[in-house]
Parts: structure tokens; sequence; C-alpha cells
């Protein structure tokens, strides 16, 4: 992964390097650090349960009933060890005799230190795909839950056989995804982290909303048919190659839903101290992994159980056409809701990644507006954020594939951004000894983890190239 050679550990000189860095931005901009393990387990649940839940169902009827709810406690354990592992490396070294410590309050940033310059142009370039491309899906995500509602709204006043029902889509995709962007257009002009906690909170409300509504729309399915649906292999098609792809698919779709290491070291820097922010983290990271994990195996299995191998792409547009269609309605609007949120927990660190590297503050001058009277603007932040929405909208235009571009997003980024670099920073930090067997079981773990995430990549690029054919 083009590691460079020699010691990677953080040198002294780096540090005190990097110790007075922090020590005279802090003169130039204090900031009050007051999260809690309540305001990190909201910022981690928005960035976690979205786009990846709804595609579930469709994930675990792909690998069938052993092999789908394998594949979530799989990626739910690989997340709590990576999660734990980054936590500690948001303070390197200790204290100086100021008491300024230095605190890595980017991924990228942790990166630098601890692997050197080149591995950050590496990571540079995984992150930023990564947190671009998971704009792109939840834009996706947002126009299939809005057309959901226009459906189910359709089909009640005009009957289950209507044929102009079944053909909306198509253009009212595009006009939804673009409403979409405007109204993150404007969201994307919250300053930073530190000020975006209340959206983050309303947007896990609306999370486990939806999560609680299909989980149980799915169980009451199943309870009325009294019928399990679904074997034990999966969905059967008509070759095995495509069998195959469809599996690399699936563990892409699941690779996707989990981590949240792009945005866990952001999280940790709002967080208030003592006790220690890692400790901290950790807790908040322990805890909303496993409500995640109750929500994706509830989901998912259920999902699965109640529609077989018609189980949707997006679970709840499964359900839109079916009555309560209020409550599908409301569903739907709890996704689009949530995805406000989620969209910006994933934005804000691509935003303050540019902005570090522009010298964004020297950019700001002062407005006359109507009715606001003179305000001060960041024309940089104006222009870089808007233009940022504005692109992704028109790759979510362009790439309308929901499943297939969820799959490709998650696996090639998982096993850069969730594994390599969390592991080779903590061999760093932690400074094993090579060929020890805990560094041997490391250095398994983390080519076992490549292993399926290149194959779950394969198998995701070839959907996307053919739903694009076709």
């Amino acid at each position: 992964m083009g590691e460079e050679e020699g010691d990677h550990r953080p040198t002294e000189a780096l540090l005190q390097k990097l110790s007075e860095s922090s020590y005279n931005s802090s003169q130039e901009r204090l900031v009050q650090r007051t999260g809690t393990v309540w305001t990190a387990m909201a910022h981690i649940v928005t960035a976690v349960i979205g786009s990846g839940v709804l595609s579930l169902a469709c994930s675990v009827a792909q690998l069938g009933w052993v092999g789908g709810p394998a594949a979530i406690v799989f990626f739910a354990g690989v997340t709590v060890v990576q999660s734990s592992l980054l936590a500690d490396c948001y303070i390197s070294g200790d204290p100086d005799e100021r008491g300024a410590v230095v605190r890595n309050k980017s991924y990228v940033q942790a990166v630098r230190l601890y692997l050197g310059e080149k591995s950050r142009l590496f990571c540079g370039f995984f992150i930023s795909f990564s947190l671009f491309g998971s704009s792109v899906v939840y834009t996706l995500t947002s126009a299939t839950s809005m057309r959901a509602i226009q459906k189910a709204n359709c089909y009640h006043s005009e009957g289950q056989g209507a044929v102009a029902c079944s053909a909306a889509g198509g253009r009212s995709d595009v006009y939804y995804m673009v409403l979409f962007g405007l109204g993150q257009a404007l969201l994307s002009q919250i300053p930073d982290f530190h000020n975006m906690a209340w959206l983050s909170v309303f947007a896990a409300v609306m999370s486990f909303s939806y999560s609680f509504i299909g989980f149980g729309l799915g169980a009451a399915k199943v309870i009325e048919t009294g019928v399990i649906k679904g074997g034990i292999g999966g969905i059967a098609l008509a070759s095995p190659m495509q069998k195959v792809w469809r599996v690399a698919q699936a563990l892409g779709d699941i690779a996707f839903a989990y981590p949240f290491s792009m945005v866990l070291l952001e999280i940790e820097d709002t967080l208030r101290s003592p006790p220690a922010e890692s400790e901290t983290m950790k807790t908040a990271s322990r805890a909303s992994i496993a409500i995640t994990t109750f929500f994706y195996l509830g989901c998912g299995c259920f999902g699965y159980a109640a529609f077989g191998d018609a189980t949707p792409g997006n679970l709840l547009t499964g359900f839109g056409f079916y009555e309560p269609y209020w409550l599908i309605d409301f569903a739907n609007l709890c996704v689009v809701l949530h995805l406000l949120g989620g969209y910006q927990v994933y934005s804000q660190p691509a935003f303050a990644l540019a902005e570090r590297q522009f010298g964004a503050d020297a950019s700001s001058i002062d407005i006359a507006m109507p009715l606001l009277g003179r305000r001060r603007v960041n024309v940089f932040r104006l222009c870089y954020r808007t233009a940022y929405v504005a692109a992704a909208t028109a790759v979510a235009v362009w790439f309308p594939y929901f499943n297939e571009v969820v799959g490709l997003i998650g696996a090639f980024g998982f096993w850069p951004l969730a594994i390599h670099f969390p592991v080779e920073m903590y061999l760093a930090q932690a400074k094993v000894a090579p060929w020890t067997a805990r560094w041997l079981a490391i250095r398994a773990f983390s080519a076992a983890c490549l292993i399926v995430c290149a194959f779950a990549s394969l198998g995701s690029a070839v959907g996307v190239f053919v739903s694009k054919r076709s």
C-alpha cells in the first residue's frame, strides 16, 4: 500500500512541530469541545444507519440464510476492532510544558503522523473517493425514497393495477436528486462538526424511526403469511458466474453499511475531557455498533423472510405499494430527512480537508444582505461546497444504480480505510515487533479482509458495468 522505508513512528521533532501548530491554532480559534458519549453515538448512528440498511435484505437474499447473517456479524466485529484501534490514534505523545497535546483532528492527519507523507497521499485519495461516493449514494437513496412516496400515493388513489403508477420514475428521479442537492447546498454552509450536533441528533431519531418500521413491517408480513421465505443458498441465478458476481456485490453492500472510520477522528475531536476522548469514543462505538447490528439483522433477515427471491434492492420500496400506505410514506420521509444529516456527516471532513489545504479562512469578506444586514461570508466555503454538492448530484444522475453503486463504493474503500491504515497505525503506535505472534495475527487479519474486499470490488464493478450497458 505504498509504505515508506524505515521506522514510521512519529519522531520527537514532528510531535513538537505538530504540538506547536495545535497550540498556535488554538490562539486563533478556541474550540469548545462539549461532546458526550450521547452526541458521539448520534453522529455514529447518523453516519452508519443510512442508505446501507435499505439494501441489506437484498444482500441477505443473495447470500442466503447462512451467509447473510454471518456476513453482517463479521463486518460488525471488524468495525468494532478497527474503531478501537483508530480511537487510540487521536492523541499522540504526552502533553508539553504548556499542557498542549497533538490532536489528530482528521483521519488524514493521523496517517501522516504515524505512517508518513507517502501514506498520507494514498489515504487522501481513498478517503476523498469514499467521502464523495457516500454523497452520491445518499443522493441516490433520497430519490429512491421520494419516488416510493410518489408511487405509494398513486397506487392508493388509482388502484394496485394502475399503469400510470408503475411508469412513475425516470425523469422524476432527476427532479428529486436536484431537489435533495439544493437542500444540501444550504446545509453544507454549516461551518464544521462542532456546529452540527443538533442535525445529527435529528437524523439519528429519523434513522431509528424508519429502521423500526422496516423491521416491524417485515416481521408483520412473515406473521401474516405464516411462511418464512428464502433458502440456505439464497437466490438461484441462471449461471454460476452470475451468482458469483451477485454474492460479491452483496458483500460490498454490507461492507458499505458499517464502517465510519472516515469520520471517527472528526467525531472524537468534538468530545470533552475528562474522561479521555478515546475511552468515550470506544464506548460510543461499541454501543452504536451493537444497536446498528440489531437493526441490520432485523431488517435484512425479516426482509428476506418476507419477500424471498423477490426481495427488492431497497427494502422500503418493496413495501411501498402496500397498505398502510401512510406508514410507508412516513418511513420513506424519515429516510429522506435522515439523509439530510447523514450527507453532512460524510461531507464535512471533505470540506475541512480542502479548506485546510487552500487556507479558506483568508477568503472571508463582509457583504450587505437584504433583511440580514452586513454578514461575514467565506467566499471559498460558499463556492467550493456548492460545487461539491453539484458534482455529487451530477454523478448520481449519471449513475442511477443504487445497489451496484453502494457495493462498489463500500468494497473499494473498505480495506484501505477500515483495515489497512488503522492496522498500520496501531503497529506503529504500539511498537509491535515483526514476526511475533501478535504481528502475524494482525497481518493475517488484514490479508483476509483484503481478499474479501478485492472479490467484492470486482463483483460490484461488474454490476455497475452490466447495469450501465443495459
